[in-house]
């Protein structure tokens, strides 16, 4: 359903059935980590007229995992984030799962 990159790859499936007995699945909840507990790869000051996907990929190397960049300065929105009056992105490791099993 989600690709290995996506934030909801590695959450549990549940079914839920209707009135018909109809399975419906669905991907359990997301919590949002403490930014301050992810190891951080850097902290950088975000220039005018930036965007979440190309700070990724300028420090990440991938402009699609942009919301690791929200965790990590724990924003509900990513849109606000850049809007930030200080400026600066603290820039988290990039976690890995193991998802060969």
């Amino acid at each position: 359903m989600f690709g290995r990159g996506s934030r909801y790859y590695a959450l549990d499936n549940a079914v839920y059935r209707d009135q018909d007995e109809h399975a419906i699945v669905y991907k359990q909840r997301r919590f949002l980590p403490q930014g301050s507990a992810l190891p951080l790869l850097s902290v950088i000051t975000a220039n005018a007229g930036d965007r979440l996907d190309l700070v990724a990929a300028r420090t990440l190397g991938v402009s699609d995992q942009f919301w690791r960049i929200c965790d990590a300065n724990n924003a509900m929105n990513p849109f606000d984030l850049l809007d930030e009056a200080d400026g600066s992105l603290r820039i988290a490791q990039l976690q890995f799962q193991d998802v060969s099993s």
